[in-house]
């Protein structure tokens, strides 16, 4: 009976004497390479000679600069634009002074118009002294615009010119050839060498029915 607890009291002691095991310890990561090799390094890839040249040859050349302007063509070029503008305004000025007169001639063209006609139909009358006078008022009238430049042109038998008249009506005409101003219903003027008014005028269309 004392052998067999004896034998229990070493069992015990036995099993109290046994090393608990520790934590479980982590396994690495698999890193995809076997067990005992290690990952080798990236290979260096071999240089150009001829690429480290050309780069080393880009970076210590310089920067190109710009062309120097030729400065004599820019002024000669210069001088050429500002003469060119001096003659345009000398030109201008001219032109206003010489055509100041063109809006205020134009206003009294009607005026002229009216005293022509009032003379075309009193022609019966020629010696009555209003006749007379109103014939006296047209003729200094017609003087002073002249003396401005203002002057009227005949369009009757002559081509017709779109620059200086303005064809209302095509009409046949005994006696004016095709083509041309047979009738002028308004005179008109020039101012020196600008149309001040242009003339409305008929042109003829050939000899009424058909003749030869």
């Amino acid at each position: 009976m004392m052998e067999e607890e004896k034998k229990e009291e070493t069992k015990v002691e036995a099993g109290e004497s046994e090393v608990k095991p520790g934590p479980e310890t982590e396994t690495p990561q698999d890193s995809g390479a076997e067990p005992g090799t290690e990952t080798p390094a990236e290979e260096e890839k071999p240089t150009d000679p001829e690429e480290s040249s050309s780069a080393k040859a880009t970076e210590d050349k310089p920067e190109d600069k710009p062309a120097e302007p030729d400065w004599k063509a820019l002024y000669a070029l210069t001088l050429a634009d500002f003469d060119n503008y001096k003659k345009r305004a000398a030109r201008d000025r001219e032109d206003t002074y010489r055509y100041a007169e063109m809006d205020i001639l134009k206003d009294i063209l009607p005026v002229v118009d009216n005293l022509s006609l009032a003379l075309a139909n009193a022609k019966e009358k020629s010696d009555d002294p209003f006749v007379k006078g109103v014939q006296l008022v047209y003729d200094t009238l017609l003087k002073s615009l002249k003396d401005h430049g203002a002057e009227p042109f005949d369009s009757v038998g002559k081509e017709l010119d779109t620059e200086k008249m303005e064809a209302i009506a095509t009409l046949p005409s005994p006696d004016v050839p095709e083509g041309k101003v047979s009738i002028e219903s308004k005179k008109g003027w020039m101012l020196k060498d600008k149309v001040l008014r242009a003339a409305q005028v008929v042109v003829s269309s050939g000899k009424p029915g058909g003749e030869k």
